[in-house]
């Protein structure tokens, strides 16, 4: 169908009335009209970068139900929501029906009661379904996380590779396929498999400038991640981490330090993990402590922060998980702690598949990993150069540039802990060597009679961190090498003997082991000064609202739009409908609410 309402809309009109923005964020403009004039399209886009409404405002101008794929039930219910709010005739046809309402769903779209339908690949490539599209008038297919499709991204599924069949069921009718993580291979691949035919091909700047990205080396993990929560009680987060055990342990620790934080991984049931995501969009709750299950298709925009208590895989998933935060474009915070103690984890679950091509694309892209946490250059520009885009200025905005490290002379250090790895026979890992260079008295070093030797003892004027952090830097130097297959014991390389002997010398970061306390918040967002007071009535206002339709606080309005009317203070119907994020439908539903909220505020 081809919604009545706007038959004689502009797309810009659309987008001003249906979804409430002014103006068309880069890119969308062209995307848009390719697909109404029923062409294909790739696009590339970070998150928060308005993928959706590339493929949201064609299906309202075009004759026909918009085919929307999708990976996760929980993206197609975001979706939905937000689509229906602002008036748009929307559903999803996933297992998490009822057989009620998916025979209420089917109806409406023979009925062509529908402008868009969200539905699983594996679903829609269902013999019956795809006979129910043979007899409908289809306005486009969109193919959401498009990544999915490859062998090369870091999420690929088997039944996204049968996606490329609607090419040839469904040759007149235009496609998109939209992801926000794609390295040049993997854009290949997506256009291969799925058998675009000459796509309009859009790749946007990867780069999210309202995230702040922070690297520190990791050491008492917890109280790390503890710090770093002392000023942001206030803020929605997600903590990442490697196993379930570990997300089960840090999810008790914080609600017993008293913060609102749930666990979410694959291992708890489906109901359990349904209330815990429902419980996070609805920002009744804070924290969720979670492994990779959790996040994709998450539209919360609110979230202030990602933290990776572990190191990801691959910079994919780092890019893809951090870009969860600060959605709405306001300031948003990702921090990783690194450990090398995580390479080893993840080189090993590698090295157990028997696929040697896989092997070889995994542990290509966790060395980048690796590579990327101990760059001493600009973050964003070593992240962004991952995926071939150049910065020409250092960005500002992560914690290279906003606090250089500082270098010191490590050669006499690394001469002794050199030392102290041939002293102990090249046998012991790295807490080990550290025992020995700071003199413990453990049993195991006593046993051993390690204590005789003669680099026990020289080091202990420096802690634990100090000594980890240099026999990191010697591994990441090429000094020394970790044997993986045999419990990582610590082992010289040729190219330790001319630093051993003096004839090199060896200049060294100074290790980061906390993130700097974050500032009192600041009261300039969306480049508005807005009033905080006022803006956190709305945000009170939003939550009865949300909670009473049963839906999102986002849903209603974001916080960007939040802001801007705690900035711009509008009084009437017309004054409100100028704010981003308000379009006809939202006035009528909830402009008269807000509007009260301000008056009144402005009249104390």
């Amino acid at each position: 169908m081809m919604s009545a309402a706007i038959t004689s809309n502009t797309p810009l009109t659309t987008l001003a009335n249906v979804f409430g923005y002014q103006s068309y964020r880069p890119f969308q403009k062209e995307v848009i009209e390719h697909l109404i004039n029923g062409k294909d399209a790739f696009v590339l886009m970070p998150t928060g970068g308005g993928k959706s409404l590339c493929y949201q405002i064609p299906a309202l101008h075009r004759q026909g139900i918009a085919i929307v794929v999708s990976p996760l039930i929980s993206l197609m219910k975001d979706q939905v929501d937000a689509l229906r709010a602002n008036g748009v005739s929307a559903a999803c046809y996933n297992s998490s029906l009822v057989a009620a309402e998916a025979r209420q769903v089917l109806a409406k779209l023979h009925a062509e009661e529908l402008d868009l339908l969200y539905v699983a690949p594996e679903r829609l490539l269902s013999d019956g379904f795809i006979e129910r599209l043979q007899d409908l008038s289809i306005a486009l297919f969109a193919v959401d996380e498009a990544h999915c499709v490859s062998q090369w991204g870091h999420d690929f599924r088997p039944e996204y590779v049968q996606l490329g069949l609607l090419r040839q069921l469904f040759p007149a009718v235009p496609m998109v396929a939209l992801t926000a993580t794609a390295e040049k291979q993997t854009r290949i691949d997506i256009l291969q498999r799925l058998q675009l035919n000459a796509p309009l091909q859009v790749i946007a700047s990867f780069d999210r400038p309202n995230i702040r990205y922070t690297v520190i080396n990791k050491a008492k993990p917890y109280q790390q991640l503890s710090a770093f929560l002392e000023n942001r009680q206030q803020e929605a987060g997600i903590v990442y981490c490697l196993s379930r055990k570990r997300v089960e342990e840090v999810a008790r620790k914080l609600r017993e330090d008293g913060v609102e934080a749930a666990a979410y991984h694959a291992g708890l049931p489906a109901e359990v993990r349904q209330r815990v995501q429902e419980d996070f969009l609805r920002d009744d709750l804070q924290v969720v402590v979670a492994t990779v299950a959790f996040g994709m298709g998450i539209d919360k925009p609110n979230v202030r922060f990602v933290v990776h208590y572990d190191l990801p895989k691959n910079i994919e998933s780092y890019y893809q998980e951090t870009g969860r935060a600060g959605r709405d474009g306001l300031p948003a915070e990702a921090l990783l702690l690194f450990g090398y103690g995580d390479i080893a984890i993840s080189r090993g679950l590698i090295e157990k598949s028997d696929n040697a091509a896989q092997k070889r694309i995994e542990i290509h892209k966790l060395n980048a990993m690796v590579a990327f946490a101990e760059s001493g250059t600009c973050r964003r520009r070593a992240l962004l150069g991952y995926f071939g885009e150049t910065l020409r200025d250092d960005c500002g905005n992560c914690d290279i540039c906003l606090n250089p490290p500082q270098r010191y002379d490590a050669t006499e250090d690394a001469q002794k802990a050199l030392s102290c790895v041939y002293r102990v026979g090249q046998r012991f890992g790295m807490a080990h060597v550290i025992d020995v260079l700071r003199g413990a008295k453990t049993e195991r070093i006593l046993s051993l009679r390690h204590d005789k030797l003669s680099t026990y003892g020289i080091g202990r004027e420096q802690n634990q961190e100090s000594w980890g952090h240099l026999l990191r830097q010697l591994i990441h130097h090429g000094y020394l090498e970790q044997d993986i297959a045999n419990y990582s014991v610590l082992k010289l390389t040729e190219a330790a003997r001319p630093l051993l002997r003096g004839e090199l010398e060896l200049t060294i970061t100074e290790p980061r082991l906390r993130a700097e306390k974050k500032k009192k918040p600041e009261r300039k967002i969306v480049g508005l000064e807005y009033d905080q007071e006022l803006f956190n009535l709305l945000r009170v206002l939003r939550k009865q609202i949300a909670d009473r339709d049963g839906v999102p606080p986002y849903v209603v309005f974001g916080d960007a739009s939040l802001a801007e009317m705690a900035a711009r203070l509008p009084t009437d119907e017309g004054s409100f409908l100028q704010i981003n994020g308000v379009g006809q439908t939202k006035l009528h539903r909830y402009g008269a609410e807000f509007i009260e909220e301000i008056i009144g505020f402005l009249c104390r």
